[in-house]
């Protein structure tokens, strides 16, 4: 399994941060939207009731989402040496009422303070 940022594509700011991390990584992990089919199944089958709650970062070996999911994410960003993937969609249904300060200050809280790791199981 390649790395996969799952992210909430609703959101404008999570689409912005997806956008800046498949920007810094050149494409070597794969975006993938929570309400898109193949985010559905990853939720379905390998999250929790927390997964829309953050941001996800999934590889081989775990799932790790919000605060947990930086550090490995930046380890991916700066020594990942896989295949590029193609450019996400920026298919948000985002109101205005997503683009506020308020909306911002609580989507950048809940990133710091939300915070899981799931061990996958093995095949």
């Amino acid at each position: 399994m390649t790395p996969m940022i799952l992210f909430d594509d609703r959101c404008y700011l999570c689409t912005k941060f997806a956008g800046a991390v498949n920007f810094l990584a050149r494409g070597r992990i794969a975006i993938v939207g929570h309400y898109s089919a193949l985010g559905e199944k990853m939720r379905n089958d390998i999250l929790d009731e927390s997964a829309l709650e953050m941001f996800w970062l999934i590889d081989k070996k775990n799932a790790y989402g919000g605060r947990a999911a930086l550090l490995p994410l930046t380890r991916y960003v700066l020594f990942s040496k896989r295949d590029k993937f193609k450019e996400y969609k920026k298919d948000n249904a985002c109101g205005k009422e997503c683009k506020t300060v308020k909306s911002v200050f609580v989507r950048s809280s809940s990133l710091l303070s939300n915070s899981r790791k799931i061990t996958l199981k093995s095949k």
